[in-house]
């Protein structure tokens, strides 16, 4: 059986330009432009926010794969990098900080590199993992900027995953603590107390994953719906945590497919 961790690793075509959205050398973004679609039709700019539980040691490079594979669907990408635990800068609120700028930059980035392109256009969010909770936190932040987000297997609730010890204190890596420290931190990161997000949220987790709980996107659906947000839950029984991101794997066409509706139905 293929390793699901080989597409952190796998090499893909370089971006077209990257952009400065800070001093720090990690707070850029890569910029890829679309190939051409049937019929010219234009596609929303896709903001790809990496994972990695928030950890130094993951960049954007192991979204490569995804990002090349989006660029050649005909949509515009722009995979964001930011700092991150581990290094200077990163954790509270330096990690969440870089998210939402690097989010505000994207549209006009994009719109220096594609002419077509419209830099007030509202944008789709993708994030994996942590990068799903980032996205989420984004959306919930700035919601005029985002038409929805497709959250896959995110950390969409931080209490629970720093109860559950994810990836040996990755949350008190990031917020500097636990909730019954730091709840006011808690209170305004996490996706499920943000709840609802004023924006279309679908979201993707397979049922194999061993690195974020599939029970913790079905209590933050749950949360969702409680409170009239426009949430869509998908889970794939076949998927592990790293076939979401993964062009090559049999679950990328469920992927493609959410994505695709989020702006066809617009």
């Amino acid at each position: 059986m293929p390793d699901p961790r080989a597409v952190l690793t796998r090499p893909a075509p370089p971006a077209d330009r990257t952009v400065a959205y800070g001093p720090h050398p990690d707070q850029v973004l890569d910029l890829r432009a679309p190939a051409a679609v049937d019929g010219g039709a234009s596609r929303p700019l896709v903001i790809v926010v990496h994972g990695g539980f928030w950890r130094a040691e993951y960049d954007r490079t192991h979204t490569g794969p995804l990002a090349a594979a989006l660029a050649a669907l005909g949509y515009p990408v722009a995979q964001i990098e930011y700092r991150r635990t581990g290094s200077p800068g990163g954790g509270w609120p330096g990690t969440l900080d870089d998210a939402l700028d690097a989010v505000r930059a994207a549209p006009a980035a994009a719109a220096a590199l594609l002419p077509r392109f419209r830099a007030d256009a509202p944008v789709l969010l993708l994030g994996h993992s942590a990068g799903g909770q980032l996205a989420l936190w984004c959306a919930a932040r700035a919601p005029e900027l985002v038409a929805g987000v497709l959250a896959l297997a995110p950390v969409a609730d931080l209490a629970r995953a720093y109860r559950d010890d994810l990836d040996d204190g990755a949350v008190a890596a990031l917020l500097g603590g636990g909730p019954q420290e730091l709840p006011g931190r808690y209170a305004a990161t996490d996706p499920v107390a943000l709840t609802p997000i004023p924006v279309r949220t679908v979201v993707v987790h397979g049922l194999r994953d061993e690195q974020v709980p599939p029970a913790m996107s079905r209590s933050y659906v749950a949360a969702a719906r409680a409170a009239d947000a426009d949430v869509q839950l998908i889970e794939l029984p076949e998927c592990e945590h790293f076939g979401l991101i993964d062009p090559l794997s049999p679950s990328w066409s469920t992927v493609v497919t959410a994505l695709q509706s989020m702006h066809d139905d617009r």
